[in-house]
């Protein structure tokens, strides 16, 4: 079951937890990237803020606000609530305004698969490492309602997507995020993975893969520790991975975000130091699927992917959006 963990951190710890959304229209290249976010450094107390980007191939960029408040919490029936905002597993309702710009959101959220736990066991949600746990509340989500940034106003009707919680003592020294739906050839599938690179005793460990892919009804398990033969080509604005999984499997993953399309941000760690993220949910992806007694399958989606990178220097040509973190 899905909860929110910042309430039982200790004064003196530090943490950041994170709900989120996003969410794709099926029939052309828009979406919608929501996120609800606690930050508490060590010995202060927690403070919220509110995220939300609209996604537009139309526009040129991404429109985006952001907000931080005191005092987040957990409302009744709901996993976050920050001032009016609240954030529960079939529905996120909110606004926020900074830097002269205003967001608003209605939206409700629908899914019968179950939950997806990146971390292949449950010890290491409870283990001082990762010091990042991720799951997927709704991994392939449907979503009705509105969003409004910047005075784009879109309506959502049959949207895909998911619903994701993050939360730890630190983000991962680098790390990638990779959702998609809308296969032109499998509309039930979806893809939902995270690949880190953490800083162990002063050494940076090579790509961690964790996840999954739902295919034919089935959801085949990516990467874990034991995982071999993982590679990543990455820059910000595109990305190559080939990750494996039990039984055979082997996927390889080719993303592309559109030119302009990448929305940045600054993510602190509760510690001290910061990243530069880059987040496109309107991303082309294609996927070639390896399994043992089966012929390769290759999928495509062309802006059903969401793509998020996050390094400790400035990515080259995304634009920071003017927001301090938190």
């Amino acid at each position: 079951m899905t909860t929110a963990r910042f309430p039982e951190v200790p004064t003196q710890a530090g943490h950041y937890e994170s709900f989120f959304l996003r969410a794709v229209d099926p029939a052309r290249p828009r979406g919608a990237w929501i996120r609800y976010t606690v930050h508490k450094r060590p010995g202060e107390q927690p403070v919220g803020s509110l995220w939300c980007t609209v996604f537009d191939a139309e526009h040129d960029g991404p429109a985006a606000v952001k907000e931080t408040r005191p005092e987040p919490r957990v409302p009744d029936g709901g996993w976050i609530g920050i001032g009016d905002a609240t954030f529960g597993e079939t529905a996120a309702h909110g606004q926020a305004s900074g830097q002269d710009r205003r967001a608003a959101w209605e939206l409700q959220i629908a899914g019968a698969e179950p939950p997806l736990h990146h971390l292949p066991s449950e010890w290491m949600y409870r283990a001082p490492l990762p010091r990042t746990k991720l799951e997927s509340p709704v991994p392939d989500a449907a979503f009705g309602g509105w969003v409004e940034v910047g005075g784009r106003h879109v309506e959502v009707q049959g949207w895909r997507g998911m619903v994701g919680h993050n939360w730890g003592r630190e983000h991962a020294e680098r790390w990638i995020w990779l959702h998609a739906t809308a296969f032109a050839d499998a509309p039930g599938a979806w893809l939902d993975l995270a690949l880190g690179r953490i800083k162990v005793a002063g050494r940076t460990t090579p790509w961690i893969a964790n996840g999954a892919l739902a295919l034919d009804g089935e959801r085949l398990r990516l990467g874990g520790l034991a995982a071999r033969g993982t590679t990543v080509r990455e820059a910000p604005e595109r990305a190559e991975i080939t990750v494996a999984g039990p039984r055979g499997v082997r996927v390889h993953v080719a993303v592309r975000a559109p030119e302009r399309q990448t929305v940045g941000w600054i993510y602190a760690d509760p510690a001290g130091g910061a990243h530069h993220v880059g987040n496109c949910s309107i991303a082309a992806l294609s996927l070639r699927v390896e399994r043992r007694g089966h012929t390769p399958l290759e999928l495509a989606t062309a802006h059903g992917a969401a793509y998020e990178l996050g390094a400790r220097e400035p990515l080259p040509a995304v634009a920071i959006q003017p927001f301090a973190d938190p």
